[in-house]
């Protein structure tokens, strides 16, 4: 499955390629006005983080590891600080939004609060982040920050996967 989301407020252009089967895997490039960046991401069959590997256009290279015990590490480097958290949740990708979606498998109506290993590219800090999902129609999510008074509903597909992010990211290319 081949997905393209352009973005609304930096804009940028992301084109991911995922595939099923032992393993989930997605790999993409996001096109910026600071060039190109690649990353690949796998899952476990039940959408579980497994790893990441980032590459962006001044060759920094970053790389993301949940091991199956839950612990996490950042360029081989253990993250006790990150050990609450399941998913990634990458700051320029709608996709890693799918993954909570997935994996959590919200009835209508239901919130699940969640931590994510947020990714702030172009820093590359890889930080511990609290955040909230709640399921208000078949294809409809809020998304909220538990930190911060951010919030969004995000359209999804019948798949998880994001259509319409408000102000961020839309799967319809930008007029003009």
């Amino acid at each position: 499955m081949s997905y393209t989301w352009y973005g609304v407020q930096m804009r940028s252009i992301e084109c991911l390629h995922f595939t099923m089967g032992g393993k989930l895997r997605a790999r993409s490039t996001i096109t910026d006005h600071n060039g190109r960046c690649d990353y690949e991401v796998t899952l476990d069959d039940q959408w579980v983080f497994r790893e990441l590997t980032l590459q962006c256009p001044d060759d920094r290279r970053l790389e993301v590891q949940r091991g199956t015990d839950g612990t996490w590490s950042v360029n081989s480097e253990p993250r006790p600080d990150l050990a609450g958290a399941i998913d990634i949740d990458l700051a320029f990708s709608p996709f890693t939004n799918t993954l909570p979606i997935r994996r959590l498998n919200l009835t209508i109506g239901s919130r699940a609060e969640i931590t994510t290993a947020y990714i702030d590219v172009p820093s590359f800090r890889v930080l511990p982040d609290p955040q909230a999902y709640t399921r208000i129609a078949v294809n409809l999510y809020l998304y909220e920050s538990l930190d911060s008074d951010f919030s969004r509903q995000i359209t999804v597909d019948a798949d998880g996967f994001v259509i319409d992010y408000p102000g961020l990211y839309s799967r319809n290319p930008p007029p003009g």
